[in-house]
């Protein structure tokens, strides 16, 4: 790896890549302000749940508390019974922008990376609203980086847990494709540098 001088949201220059990967410790990719989910983005995902697909985005907010970095631990609330995997592709926002029209949004977003919505299933179902059972620290694992190139067009999203395949989807499934999510969001608020978007 290599340091960057400057700022990945502004200028910047790519030093030379002399540090190996080992030798570093692997934070989150970023620090958002606001970390922007989006419910049910794929048909058969709201069916596993017994709900259709909505009609427009369903929304909700996870804390920047709850961010983790690459290979640490999920920490399992004494509160829950049963907390699961979601694996999503998240988009990064790299400028600021309000009321963005579909066409325009990859030239508001910095790049990809994958997160995992961690959910408390049973305080979910209890609670009627999601805030706590996808709010807990830890609950929100993202990165290791971001890829400026991706194409999030048809991209196969995979998890495993420990070892054993659990999650296989294509982008291309999604109801509502990024661009349409980040008009979406931004005629709603103000998308930061950095903010982050479970796309489902």
């Amino acid at each position: 790896v290599g340091p960057l001088e400057g700022d990945p949201f502004g200028e910047y220059r790519r030093l030379e890549a002399k540090i190996p990967l080992s030798a570093v410790k692997l934070l989150t990719p970023c620090q958002p302000t606001k970390i922007l989910c989006i419910g049910r983005n794929y048909v058969e995902h709201a069916r596993e749940h017994g709900a259709e697909a909505p009609e427009t985005p369903l929304i909700f907010m996870k804390p920047p508390s709850s961010l983790l970095a690459p290979g640490e631990a999920i920490v399992l609330p004494p509160q829950s019974q049963q907390v699961e995997h979601e694996a999503e592709l998240v988009a990064v926002i790299g400028k600021r922008g309000r009321d963005i029209p579909p066409d325009l949004a990859a030239e508001y977003i910095l790049g990809y990376t994958i997160g995992n919505d961690v959910t408390a299933r049973d305080l979910q179902r209890a609670d009627g609203q999601w805030t706590r059972a996808k709010g807990f620290d830890t609950f929100c694992p993202v990165g290791p980086w971001i890829d400026t190139d991706f194409d999030p067009a048809d991209a196969i999203i995979t998890c495993r847990v420990n070892g054993q395949p659990r999650q296989l989807a294509s982008t291309r499934d999604m109801v509502f494709p990024v661009g349409a999510l980040v008009a979406f969001l931004s005629s709603i608020m103000t998308l930061e540098p950095g903010d982050l978007i479970f796309t489902g």
